[in-house]
């Protein structure tokens, strides 16, 4: 029982987890404070300079400020 539950507590786990340098407009749109316009400029720039070196490289996106860095933060 405890392994069906650990099973089903990392299955959850990555179901929020997003990788920055692979997710899709779709994926960024469900972090909270990121509409499809953020999501659109952050998939772009990434298009543009290549894979993101870490996560507060994103305040270079248009848009992105600190507050929604920590939040990607907490979810990636």
């Amino acid at each position: 029982m405890k392994k069906i539950l650990f099973s089903l507590l990392v299955t959850a786990i990555s179901l929020f987890a997003i990788n920055i340098n692979t997710a899709t407009v779709d994926e960024f749109v469900k972090i909270k404070g990121i509409g499809e316009k953020k999501a659109e400029r952050i998939v772009a720039y990434r298009e543009k300079h290549g894979k993101f070196k870490s996560v507060d490289e994103l305040k270079n996106v248009k848009g992105i400020g600190e507050k929604i860095v920590e939040i990607i933060k907490n979810e990636s």
